[in-house]
């Protein structure tokens, strides 16, 4: 038996005692199925299609896109619903992306059975049109909600949220972008508007909290943190209301742990991000014990090589 089912197990039988972070309230003692859910993710994996090559470097064999859908294809076999996401800038840095603009990217996340992705400031770097184009191949949805779309090849690719069912949950999904004036020439993402962040990612997870969802999850492409005043991930998890995990990208941050943070409604908001390259894969483990309980029960990164356990 995978520890992944013996913890949900474990957890299922305090379902009517207590939580990992307290006891259950009277209203959290009624009848509730527990649930569990695996989030697997990846950011900035910058089109490395192969490992790195065996140079002796410090990247030496790691990454790969045979090595990460392995490890997914273990974890899903542990029987627990498991989401599949990606933080943006899944294209340029090898001539995969110089040969292909980014068909083969795709196609490789379309294999793998990615669940939802958002954008990062890389991906327009063949242009808007090609971005849309190569979407095409994907069969999972785009999302991002502060770019305004609107008369661009975008317009009916990106979408400003999903709500995806995994098991007895309802997930919801959110995407962000960082401003793409200065980082992309503006022939590349056209009529694209930058809208603010916070204030979108806000009112998006509010239409999703209204649709029930249990668990919002916003995938980010801001950033982890920065020195001058500008929004980034722990600007967004301190301003949130809704929001339980922020999936990181951009600034190329390997944690050692998510980073927690308090809300605007004294809630607790993960922030998590695992570097670039596709060098780590990382895993979030959370049961649900009631109509308000969502906890993690393990947190992990998993290094992507061959034959590496899960």
């Amino acid at each position: 038996m995978s520890w992944k089912r013996r913890e949900f197990l474990k957890q299922s039988s305090l379902a009517t005692g207590a939580l990992f972070t307290g006891a259950l309230s009277p209203a959290m003692a009624l009848p509730f199925a527990p649930a569990a859910l695996t989030i697997l993710h990846t950011n900035d994996v910058h089109s490395r299609i192969d490992p790195f090559p065996e140079d002796g470097s410090r990247n030496a064999g790691l990454g790969g896109v045979a090595a990460r859908a392995a490890l997914v294809a273990a974890v899903r076999s542990e029987g627990m619903p498991t989401l599949l996401l990606d933080a943006g800038d899944i294209f340029q840095g090898t001539p995969y992306f110089n040969q292909f603009k980014g068909e083969v990217e795709v196609k490789a996340m379309r294999a793998m059975g990615y669940d939802a992705a958002t954008m990062g400031n890389h991906d327009f770097d063949a242009g808007i049109e090609n971005f849309a184009h190569q979407w095409a191949h994907a069969q999972f949805p785009l999302v991002n909600c502060n770019y305004d779309f609107t008369h661009t090849a975008m317009e009916t690719v990106a979408k400003p949220y999903v709500v995806l069912q995994k098991g007895p949950l309802k997930i919801g999904l959110l995407g962000l972008g960082i401003e793409l004036d200065g980082l992309v020439p503006e022939n590349l993402f056209g009529n694209t508007k930058y809208q603010d962040p916070i204030l979108r990612a806000n009112q998006t997870a509010a239409l999703l909290k209204k649709e029930k969802c249990d668990f919002i999850i916003c995938l980010s492409h801001l950033g982890d943190r920065y020195t001058e005043a500008k929004p980034s991930d722990e600007i967004l998890a301190r301003e949130s209301y809704d929001i339980d995990l922020v999936i990181g990208g951009h600034t190329h941050r390997f944690f050692e742990a998510p980073k927690v943070y308090t809300n605007r409604r004294g809630g607790q908001v993960l922030v998590n991000q695992v570097g670039w390259g596709g060098i780590q894969l990382g895993r979030l483990d959370y049961i649900f014990s009631g109509p308000t309980g969502k906890n993690l029960a393990k947190a992990h990164t998993v290094e992507v090589r061959k034959k590496t356990s899960t």
